[in-house]
């Protein structure tokens, strides 16, 4: 029985139609959330009821302007950052390898074949006549296209977990620019720490060559023997000690800041007082749930589960038919000019084609429980990335409150060493007692404002800790993800 064109026509049309409303089954797992294996509160958090700090953008948490600066230029120049950025290009570029698999392919070819006889014909060819020089010239032209109906969500599902892996791509450079925003902001409170204490070290070290100098007077007018000169120059060894060590410490946390920033740090020549920099209002923490929310390697490890979820459906997909769509149409002519005024021949070719798995040695099963083993272990990644976001501000939390009772103890033992200085001067002045008793309360003194400076940078930088646990650093969203590239999966 003969079909008319239409007819005939007719079925690839159906089957065409058909794909379009079968496409999109998945066989994926519905996606839940796994439960947070954390309390409902920070350990040391002591209201939880206002907004956390993660919501504040990092130039309103750091307000100082050369901090604001180096911050910027490290966002700009650091190598680090560089390479996440290139990652998350990358990861974008499969996303869209994946996602084309669900479009036709489509393809046009051409060819040109020039032959042309010889004039000397042989012998055996007998009375037949061969015009001498003779040229055959053949031309085609075809255009092809092929389409892979995905029935069972396959490609759909290889596609959505790209697209979980890129998004994953952009927590991960978001965490490594929230991470670099807390490494410099460490670094500037560091310099602050070493320029502060230095100022500390030289002033003893002036005291210091005074006393010396004033020793060595009393010793050689007869008032004070030789041991109050060697206490003396002791004292100042130590001082000389101390300064030389916050010097080298100083310029190599430089260089670990111009690391980070891209190129040598220079800051302007004005004091630096941590005093300055403290900010005693409380730094809320907010609750445990907005974790899940703010930070960055949390967000990237569910990104990651989501993916392999999708793998899941994938992998299942394979134990279905799949289908594929196979069609050429073009034109051969032995003239250019009918083939371009579409007079040549015409041939046109339509194939449908279905592949069923039937056995392959286990090999599906195998991917399956591997595709099932993987999405088992991203559960306990993302959990324990939760757990481990939880410790770190409730670290946080601890040691900024003890920071703070420590300083306040230092504070009132640098004014109780203060008067102790000042009695143990007036009492070796009148004779009442021996040199080393101011000495030894200089000393003490010495000691007790340097460890004061010392916890008041790392009061500072818990508050630091504590933005950068709580996934602080970016209010909005990474500039590097663009919604309209990557559709509404991505929310």
């Amino acid at each position: 029985m003969v079909r008319r064109g239409s007819e005939a026509a007719a079925g690839p049309a159906v089957l065409v139609a058909l794909a379009f409303v079968v496409t999109g089954c998945s066989l994926a797992p519905d996606y839940r959330r796994p439960a947070a294996p954390v309390p409902t509160n920070f350990t040391g958090e002591e209201d939880a009821s206002r907004p956390s700090i993660a919501q504040r953008d990092w130039r309103e948490f750091f307000k100082d302007p050369d901090l604001q600066r180096l911050i910027e230029e490290a966002l700009t120049q650091n190598r680090d950052l560089r390479v996440a950025t290139a990652r998350l290009n990358e990861a974008r570029a499969a996303y869209r390898i994946e996602g084309s698999a669900l479009y036709p392919e489509v393809g046009a070819s051409g060819s040109y074949s020039r032959t042309t006889n010889s004039s000397d014909t042989p012998e055996d060819l007998g009375e037949v006549e061969v015009p001498d020089d003779l040229v055959i010239e053949q031309l085609s032209a075809q255009l092809s296209a092929r389409w892979e109906i995905d029935f069972w969500g396959r490609v759909a599902n290889l596609r959505e977990a790209a697209l979980e892996q890129y998004l994953a791509s952009a927590e991960a450079r978001r965490a490594v620019a929230t991470q670099l925003i807390a490494q410099v902001a460490n670094g500037y409170l560091l310099e602050r720490e070493y320029a502060e204490r230095i100022i500390l070290a030289e002033t003893a070290l002036d005291t210091r060559q005074k006393t010396l100098h004033l020793a060595r007077r009393r010793y050689e007018l007869g008032s004070d023997s030789r041991l109050q000169v060697v206490q003396a120059q002791l004292l100042l060894g130590q001082a000389e000690q101390a300064l030389h060590q916050l010097r080298m410490d100083r310029q190599v946390n430089r260089h670990a800041l111009a690391l980070l920033v891209g190129h040598p740090v220079t800051l302007e020549p004005r004091p630096l007082a941590l005093e300055a920099l403290e900010e005693e209002a409380a730094l809320p923490a907010g609750l445990p749930s907005e974790l899940l929310l703010n930070r960055p390697d949390i967000a990237a490890a569910e990104r990651r589960l989501r993916a392999a979820n999708a793998n899941i459906g994938a992998a299942r997909a394979a134990y279905f038919p799949s289908i594929s769509l196979t069609g050429s149409a073009g034109y051969s002519s032995l003239e250019i000019e009918d083939l371009l005024e579409s007079e040549g021949g015409y041939s046109w070719n339509f194939q449908p084609q279905i592949n069923l798995p039937i056995f392959d040695g286990g090999a599906r099963k195998g991917r399956l429980e591997a595709a099932r083993a993987r999405y088992d272990a991203a559960i306990a990644e993302y959990e324990q990335t939760i757990q481990e976001g939880f410790r770190d501000v409730s670290d946080a939390l601890v040691r900024r409150r003890q920071l703070a009772a420590q300083r306040d103890t230092l504070r009132e033992m640098v004014e109780v060493l203060d008067e102790r200085v000042r009695l143990a001067q007036l009492r070796y002045d009148s004779g009442r007692s021996a040199y080393l008793e101011v000495l030894d309360a200089e000393r003490e003194r010495f000691d007790t404002e340097q460890e004061l400076v010392r916890v008041t940078r790392a009061y500072l930088a818990s508050g630091v800790a504590l933005y950068t646990a709580l996934g602080g650093g970016f209010a909005g969203q990474d500039p590097l993800l663009a919604p309209e590239e990557v559709g509404e999966s991505a929310s």
